[in-house]
């Protein structure tokens, strides 16, 4: 047996509960090749699924009540913070928000299959005041779920992924930069795109002092507030004669937009 797999085998436990701890507090290490690890040594007989099962979740629900709690105390700050970090920025506050507004408690059952849905949603829900008892409800649920699908599959296919492992083993350092050079790749080809999508909206841009200015100097302006309507419940505070509209409204309320003056947008 290798030596990985035996450190596994001896510490397996400890081991699942931390990476999944560290995952779910925003530390770029994914814990789902562990859950089908565990799942697999399992299937084999070293491990307890259950137990497994349990820790994960555990682990997930310590993380996430810490964020829930971080953004009940420091509202929008922290999910904009979370979203600056991540791979797409610019749609990534929108996103998370679109899909709480529509959904509500019962997005916290998917959110960990969900790509920058998974960090954001616990500080989203403290944000707008879910109760404790019912995040803890429904992040349970779901951190369960998610815990139980991939453990699962390792387990129902432990020895298929036994020999995937094998080769894996055989493969060596070649493999290590295989796998860290296309993460590198995609990651590169994200930052390009945001790049060139800064430079477009630099051209177009106007700071709050520069709108400050305008406005008293008494240059005629029409300002649209295209914040999301959570953000607007949580700090209902706009520029005075701004008129409220969401993105999703644009083409249905864009007559509303006077054309013959200046047009300044903002949102989160």
């Amino acid at each position: 047996m290798n030596e990985g797999i035996q450190f596994l085998v001896r510490h397996g436990y400890a081991v699942l509960f931390v990476w999944v701890l560290a995952e779910q507090i925003g530390l770029p290490l994914p814990a789902i090749p562990l859950l089908l690890a565990a799942g697999a040594l399992a299937g084999a007989g070293h491990l307890s699924i259950a137990v497994a099962i349990g820790l994960a979740v555990a682990a997930s629900l310590l993380s996430d009540t810490l964020w829930y709690e971080i953004g009940r105390r420091r509202g929008a700050k922290v999910l904009n913070f979370l979203c600056r970090i991540s791979l797409e920025p610019d749609s990534c506050v929108r996103r998370t928000e679109n899909v709480f507004a529509r959904y509500g408690a019962r997005s916290l059952l998917v959110a960990k299959f969900v790509p920058g849905l998974n960090t954001a949603a616990p500080p989203l829900a403290g944000m707008f005041g879910m109760r404790l008892s019912r995040f803890a409800l429904w992040d349970g649920l779901g951190a369960a779920l998610w815990a139980s699908t991939f453990a699962g599959l390792g387990y129902l296919f432990s020895e298929q992924l036994e020999r995937v492992a094998a080769y894996a083993l055989r493969l060596g350092t070649w493999l290590v930069v295989v796998v860290v050079g296309g993460l590198a790749g995609y990651i590169a080809w994200k930052y390009v795109q945001r790049q060139r999508f800064l430079r477009s909206l630099r051209i177009a841009r106007i700071t709050p002092g520069e709108l400050k200015e305008k406005l008293e100097a008494g240059e005629e302006m029409v300002i649209v507030d295209l914040r999301h309507s959570l953000d607007f419940d949580a700090e209902p505070h706009t520029v005075p004669g701004a008129l409220r509209l969401t993105a999703e409204e644009l083409n249905e309320r864009h007559a509303e937009i006077p054309r013959d003056r200046e047009i300044v947008l903002y949102c989160t």
